[in-house]
């Protein structure tokens, strides 16, 4: 195929996707990217519970060094580099875990200019609001990223500093205290995220119901499809 033969075959291709698009209703195109918004989001499911398997196996690592005394110098710095190890896989995930996060919120973000074409004034409030949930759901995600992170580079840290021989008590309970104070944060951020997701929920469910959509729901009070 010729070049121009090529880039007339994309421009009949693209008018196909148009016209496809343009023959749903608005719910529809919304529901349509929410559905897949969720979808993105499968990544960060899968990561959540591989990010616990590795909590659990370091929690089980520094179990095991704070058994051990300074006689047993040799064990402990090779269980704090085995911990180094967990905690470098942790970071990696969490890495991934927020591009999946990323993906999500930038099909979500496609929703925006739709809402005001929307013809009913609830179903427009109503995806307004909804809109407005999920963007602080994501920001509270992204702060509560950043802060997980920071606690990861603070447990590297420690290990680190656990394979020193000559380390000051003081200094280790310091960065403990420093370390317990990011890991409450995690637990607020974690809960609000928690809790702007079941309002995000709600909130679509509301959408769906007000819509002229008929969306059936799995147990898990997911949109599963649109007749």
């Amino acid at each position: 195929m010729s070049k121009k033969g090529y880039l007339t075959a994309i421009i009949i291709s693209s008018l196909f996707i148009i016209a496809a698009c343009s023959s749903k209703s608005s719910e529809e195109q919304i529901h349509d990217h929410l559905e897949e918004a969720i979808q993105l989001e499968e990544g960060y499911e899968t990561q959540q519970q591989e990010i616990q398997e590795l909590e659990q196996q370091e929690q089980e690592i520094y179990s095991q060094i704070v058994e051990l005394d300074m006689d047993q110098f040799d064990e402990i710095q090779q269980l704090s580099e085995e911990a180094v190890s967990v905690v470098d896989q942790k970071q990696e995930k969490l890495e991934e875990e927020k591009e999946s996060i990323e993906s999500s919120e930038e099909e979500f973000s496609e929703i925006e200019s739709i809402i005001s074409d929307l013809e009913d004034e609830n179903v427009q409030q109503d995806a307004e609001t909804m809109y407005d949930v999920m963007g602080e759901r994501y920001t509270t995600y992204y702060d509560l990223n950043d802060t997980y992170q920071a606690s990861v580079d603070q447990e590297k840290e420690l290990y680190e500093m656990l394979q020193l021989e000559e380390l000051e008590q003081d200094e280790v309970t310091n960065h403990l205290e420093a370390l317990n104070e990011n890991y409450e944060s995690i637990i607020a951020l974690n809960g609000e995220f928690n809790q702007l997701t079941a309002d995000y929920n709600e909130a679509k469910r509301t959408f769906y119901e007000d819509s002229d959509l008929n969306v059936n729901y799995n147990d898990d009070s997911e949109a599963e499809a649109a007749e």
